[in-house]
């Protein structure tokens, strides 16, 4: 299980009932907290999805390394695929599904990369085995076989037998600064409650629209 005790975020709401919150943040950091007691696995994980040059959607599983007002923050290679699409077009949307406690949140907003800084520390917090696995690794790019990988490996890890493995040049993280939300909650017999939350510019305040199921 992914260790999300690092992981910044707003002060929780006390609410009971999540459909009178007046801003999402707070709402979201009710609810993770929640997942993150509850969720056997990666209560963190959240679906990725981005556009390719033909405007055909991908989507992919990844960690969420950490969010606040400014947006919600995760790591990979920029020549990743989802690097190279979100370098194109810096748009994304973002799924959690908290299934033990029935709730989704949907994200989307634009897309900007993390600083240096933040990127180095987040690095240097990663196993080494992970760290010589990132330089290792040409991620999205066609792969021969495992055993050229394994080899790849063990090359970049003979090479940091001692001392601190640095960043990457081609890995570094991203955040998605939300413009929408929506909150889900199962209700039973489908009849579910939703509630939208959306912004025009980062600094607008928030509508709050509340949608049939």
């Amino acid at each position: 299980m992914s260790d999300t005790s690092s992981i910044k975020h707003p002060t929780p709401l006390t609410s009971g009932d999540f459909t009178a919150a007046e801003e999402p943040f707070g709402l979201f950091a009710e609810w993770f907290a929640e997942a993150a007691a509850a969720e056997p696995n990666d209560p963190n994980a959240m679906a990725l999805a981005t556009v390719d040059a033909d405007g055909l959607p991908d989507v992919r599983m990844v960690l969420m390394k950490g969010y606040d007002a400014e947006g919600f923050v995760f790591y990979s290679h920029i020549a990743s695929q989802k690097g190279r699409e979100l370098a194109a077009n810096p748009k994304a949307a973002l799924l959690f599904h908290w299934k033990s406690l029935r709730r989704q949140v949907r994200v989307r907003g634009g897309v900007t990369p993390v600083s240096a800084a933040e990127a180095d520390a987040y690095f240097a917090s990663r196993a080494k085995q992970a760290q010589i696995g990132a330089w290792a690794s040409k991620q999205s790019q066609p792969l021969e076989s495992r055993f050229a990988f394994e080899q790849a490996i063990a090359k970049v890890a003979a090479r940091h037998l001692v001392g601190e493995v640095p960043r990457p040049p081609g890995w570094s993280g991203w955040r998605i600064a939300p413009a929408q939300f929506e909150f889900w909650h199962d209700r039973p017999f489908r009849l579910h409650d939703r509630i939208e939350f959306r912004r025009g510019t980062s600094d607008a305040p928030w509508t709050k629209t509340r949608l049939y199921p």
